[in-house]
């Protein structure tokens, strides 16, 4: 499961996730992504899953790139009623605003690319879409 390896702080604010993507909003390494549409949070679990979903229907052809990384701790409810303090890490997030580019795929076809990432879109939980790189 994707996680830091290290953090300063365990427990973070959950912060705002506003504004448009504009550093990682193009393809660098292969010919075709997937873009966030919405803005979210999307889980370790959920990147994994997506990837899963690439690789099987690719059956490992071509490269795979995963644009983000799981840094964003996020808490459940504190055990206990009011001052019983911040909750423990459940799991760890990746924020995603509209225009980032969350996968990247090289070395197969539009189709094949296309349906893999159709598959892997439907494991998040933003709203995606298909782009080619200009050729």
């Amino acid at each position: 499961m994707l996680a830091p390896k290290k953090q300063k702080y365990r427990r973070t604010f959950r912060g705002k996730n506003r504004g448009l993507a504009t550093r990682g909003s193009e393809i660098n390494f292969g010919q075709f992504g997937l873009k966030a549409l919405t803005p979210g949070l999307i889980s370790a679990a959920q990147i994994e899953a997506a990837r899963k979903a690439i690789a099987h229907y690719t059956k490992r052809e071509g490269q795979v790139w995963i644009r983000i990384f799981p840094d964003h701790p996020v808490t459940a409810k504190a055990a206990g009623r009011m001052g019983s303090g911040k909750g423990d890490v459940k799991f760890y997030a990746a924020k995603v605003v509209p225009g980032k580019i969350l996968f990247e795929l090289g070395g197969i076809g539009r189709e094949i690319a296309q349906a893999a990432l159709t598959r892997a879109a439907s494991k998040l939980s933003v709203k995606t879409t298909f782009v080619a790189k200009e050729a």
